[in-house]
């Protein structure tokens, strides 16, 4: 249910390519769930749909950064009407200082908050169509997005319902600890500036903040690497290249191929963490040709296979 709905900004021009963004207000599982909604122009034929998460951590981004507006604005010239979520955020934690653990707040946002609230911005926009047939919405995300977009699949799956068309992960961080990475990677990771990397122990704390408390996660939703995934939607696993997680993106495509599940595994070149809010990077703008072609050729693109059985 649309419970508000703001204009951001004016419509565009007439003529124009550049996509009609308005605000909606949604009944979320706890409480009021803002959805940004990227509309093609007029003229622009609607060709999918995607729902969109945002990466930072679990504990921060908006829906102003350029990996949620900026990646909404590219698909939606390309027919892609993009629903980008603003999900509720943990509390923030410098997980880079030595013994970094969750954070001790009351009241705090934790799993299965996030979670929850993408499953439910999937059911609203793929309901509310936008112009798009029901069959034809993905969901996505990037980083902690991705991982949250993943877990979704996992619940879409199990709840039996509705299913995406395909899922979208830009270096998404798929499981609660981080797989030993390749020889070629770690060569890479070596030379990182400790800004750029996230060290095996970084993780473990943004990890154990996302769930509120150390050790695995209770619940397959939380992480889905290593989990059953048989029957999930064709996924899409795009990786950065200089990248700690991409060690998380490969291994997680693995075990979806090992599954059965239709994926395909791209490396961007050259780039690193978090390159779709790096506008200036080129690796940005191929990534961004390359999620649109996914989401827009059908021949890209296979089909959910057998589902998991008892």
């Amino acid at each position: 249910m649309t419970t508000g709905t703001t204009a951001v900004p004016a419509s565009p021009q007439a003529g124009s390519r550049e996509p009609v963004v308005t605000d909606h207000v949604t009944d979320g599982p706890h409480g009021d769930l803002r959805v940004r909604v990227y509309e093609p122009a007029p003229g622009v034929e609607r060709r999918a749909g995607l729902v969109w998460a945002h990466g930072g951590a679990f504990m921060h981004g908006d829906l102003d950064m350029h990996e949620a507006d900026g990646v909404a604005r590219s698909l939606a010239r390309h027919g892609v009407v993009v629903a980008s979520v603003d999900y509720r955020l943990c509390p923030p934690i410098d997980y880079r200082a030595p013994g970094a653990a969750a954070a001790q707040a009351p009241d705090a946002v934790r799993f299965p908050v996030a979670s929850e609230e993408l499953t439910s911005a999937f059911g609203w926009a793929r309901d509310a169509g936008f112009g798009v047939v029901p069959e034809r919405w993905s969901i996505g995300g990037a980083s902690a997005g991705g991982n949250l977009a993943a877990g979704v699949s996992l619940r879409l799956r199990d709840a039996g319902g509705p299913q995406p068309r395909s899922v979208v992960l830009a270096y998404p961080v798929a499981h609660d600890g981080l797989p030993e990475p390749r020889p070629e990677l770690a060569a890479k990771l070596a030379t990182l500036a400790p800004e750029r990397n996230f060290p095996p122990e970084a993780v473990r704390a943004l990890n154990a903040n996302y769930l509120g408390h150390e050790g695995p996660a209770t619940s397959p939703y939380a992480f889905p690497g290593g989990q059953d995934l048989r029957g999930l939607p064709p996924t899409f696993v795009l990786n950065s290249d200089h990248d700690a997680l991409r060690s998380s993106g490969e291994a997680y495509a693995a075990e979806l191929a090992a599954a059965g599940v239709d994926v395909l595994l791209v490396r961007e070149d050259g780039t690193y963490h978090g390159h779709l809010n790096q506008p200036d990077d080129p690796g940005c703008a191929r990534s961004l040709a390359r999620i649109a072609a996914w989401l827009t050729t059908d021949a890209l693109v296979g089909t959910a296979h057998e589902p998991p059985t008892a």
